[in-house]
């Protein structure tokens, strides 16, 4: 059986319950356009019925160069993603890099997230855990499905059970990834729910040397096959213009594609039985 991590009342992940989204730009590149993704993802979920959560980093710390754009920063951000939670009454989620970060963010954040490469910090997944809010980990590029269960364990340990894991690809050779579908039953027999991370499985890591780059076109082949699997929630970096984008745009879908993708991934969903 798989627990049920709620939100808020519009939002739960796991169990018998609606596929979630996760949604929003890598990085927020200003507050207006931010808001601007916030509100036509929202548009879309409320007219689809696909409860949504928005995401969007302040600091994007995993670059592949020291020139590469970060974000606004701890302060800034959560100033952006505070006025996109009230104003389109939407969880937010967004990333914590160190220990000093998370009781800031927490103020803020209704889901914190640890990322890839930092998912065997134990101190940060303790700290994180000890806000009670829900948390969800990244499962590392290096890691086999299994060994999520030191992830469950620190989590518990800490006396937090809000725990959510995302599959987003393993390494395979350099600057490629690929997805194991077989990883997302196993992750699940955790008892926690799982979330498949669309659009960072399709990037390649360095593979435009000063960047990341990415093959967005296979990102609705990648989240179908997911949700046929029994997933409990679809990540998305979606953008308007994932060529100008200033964070992972190679690997991002356009905002204009995103309707269309979740109505194929509702269909899916609908016969599909998880095994819950």
């Amino acid at each position: 059986m798989v627990r049920e991590v709620k939100i808020d009342k519009s939002v739960i992940f796991g169990g018998k319950k609606p596929l979630v989204l996760i949604a929003g730009p890598c990085v927020i590149e200003s507050p207006s356009g931010t808001l601007k993704i916030a509100e036509a993802i929202k548009k879309i979920t409320s007219k689809l019925g696909v409860p949504f959560v928005f995401k969007a980093s302040y600091d994007k710390a995993n670059r592949t160069s020291i020139k590469s754009f970060r974000g606004p920063g701890i302060e800034e951000g959560l100033k952006v993603l505070s006025q996109i939670k009230s104003k389109l009454n939407v969880p937010v989620l967004s990333d914590v890099h160190d220990i000093e970060q998370i009781k800031i963010a927490a103020e803020v954040l209704d889901i914190i997230q640890i990322p890839a490469f930092l998912c065997r910090q134990t101190d940060l997944i303790v700290a994180a855990a000890k806000t009670g809010k829900a948390v969800n980990v990244k499962k590392g590029q290096f890691m086999a499905p299994w060994d999520v269960n030191g992830i469950v364990k620190k989590m518990e340990e800490a006396g937090n059970r809000n725990l959510l894991l995302t599959e987003r690809g393993v390494s395979f050779g350099y600057n490629n990834l690929i997805t194991d579908f077989r990883a997302l039953p196993v992750m699940r027999s955790t008892g926690y729910p799982v979330i498949f991370d669309a659009t960072h499985s399709v990037q390649k890591p360095g593979g435009l040397g000063t960047s990341s780059g990415g093959e967005s076109q296979y990102i609705p082949l990648l989240a179908r096959c997911a949700v046929a699997a029994g997933v409990d929630a679809i990540f998305l970096e979606t953008h308007p213009n994932p060529a100008k984008a200033l964070s992972d745009g190679p690997n991002s879908l356009p905002l204009k594609n995103l309707e269309k993708l979740l109505k194929d991934l509702i269909a899916i969903n609908r016969i599909t039985e998880k095994n819950a």
